[in-house]
């Protein structure tokens, strides 16, 4: 069954009801400083270009989806790994201001996590990734934090941290009866067989499903849908939601089918949308949302974080998103 819907009307209730859930959101992984430049185009290899004064930012996948679920109402801990640096203070701070619970972060000697982005005038960016602190995080970790792990409904990963330790995280708390959603991100084609089992819900964009896939471009909203779900179910994906850039995104539940229509605005960074995207599923996950339901109220909400500059500075509150919905995103 294929599904065409343009809900946009819905997306305010939607927000609104992340509030109303007393469910806990859970989130495991990456916290990192981003040193951020903005340059008229993005240098070609072994050349340099001019660029603005660099920003120091809060970012980390991880970090980033804890901080997106809780700008919109979610009530989210964090879990992971801080160096013992003066960025640790500033993304422990940057989290809390969010409204995220960081309570259960590790302070590990040496530096956090970094990165150093370039973005354009159109708003694309590049990214190189140093992990700092984000590769101490371990299975022993995660045992010892997994009574208040396993208080939460939703879990979600990203592939930022060490394998061992995601997997760790996932088997527990999907054997826990918690929702596991798996941001397949940095993509990562062979899977342990144990955290395809213990995920739930996989969310990756066009270019990391035909990678997972080994097959060609896809062709948008016109690609073989149903193909393409039964070829993730033999692996042993039976859910899965694939972003699809300006094209919105497609949402695949047990074998139904359903396009979700973007929200169009004027980009001015792109940094960290892909990041305030899963934090909103997660967050409608945990107010009892569908995934369809769920993606829905996505896109508006990373649609507003491409409207600023950075990845967690750029997220907005649920009235804020509202708002810019209600005005066609005018402001």
């Amino acid at each position: 069954m294929t599904r065409e819907t343009n809900r946009g009307f819905d997306v305010e209730s939607l927000i609104r009801g992340v509030s109303s859930s007393n469910g806990i959101v859970c989130v495991l992984g990456s916290m990192n400083a981003d040193y951020t430049v903005t340059t008229e185009r993005l240098p070609l290899p072994g050349e340099t270009v001019p660029g603005g004064p660099i920003a120091l930012l809060p970012g980390g996948k991880s970090g980033n989806q804890a901080a997106s679920a809780a700008r919109i109402g979610a009530n989210v801990r964090m879990f992971g790994a801080l160096g013992k640096d003066e960025n640790a203070d500033f993304l422990a701070g940057k989290l809390m201001e969010a409204g995220v619970d960081v309570s259960h972060v590790a302070r590990l000697e040496g530096a956090s996590g970094s990165t150093l982005i370039t973005v354009d005038a159109a708003g694309e960016n590049t990214i190189v990734y140093s992990a700092g602190s984000n590769a101490l995080l371990s299975p022993s970790y995660i045992d010892s934090v997994q009574c208040d792990l396993t208080e939460g409904a939703v879990l979600g990963l990203c592939l930022e941290s060490p394998m061992d330790a995601v997997v760790e995280a996932a088997t527990i708390c999907h054997s826990a009866g918690m929702t596991v959603l798996l941001n397949d991100s940095p993509f990562t084609a062979s899977l342990p067989t144990d955290l395809i089992e213990a995920c739930d819900v996989l969310l990756v964009n066009e270019h990391e499903i035909t990678q997972f896939l080994g097959a060609e471009k896809l062709a948008g909203v016109d690609t073989d849908w149903h193909e393409i779900s039964y070829r993730m179910a033999e692996i042993g994906f039976e859910r899965e939601i694939i972003t699809l850039g300006s094209a919105g995104s497609v949402v695949i539940d047990s074998g139904e089918i359903e396009h979700v229509d973007p929200v169009t605005v004027k980009a001015i960074d792109m940094t960290g949308c892909g990041d305030a995207y899963m934090g909103a599923i997660l967050a409608g996950l945990v107010a009892g949302y569908n995934l369809g339901d769920s993606a829905h109220m996505a896109s508006a909400v990373s649609a507003f974080a491409a409207t600023g500059r950075g990845a967690q500075s750029s997220y907005g509150s649920g009235d804020q998103i509202i708002d810019a919905l209600m005005g066609g995103f005018s402001a």
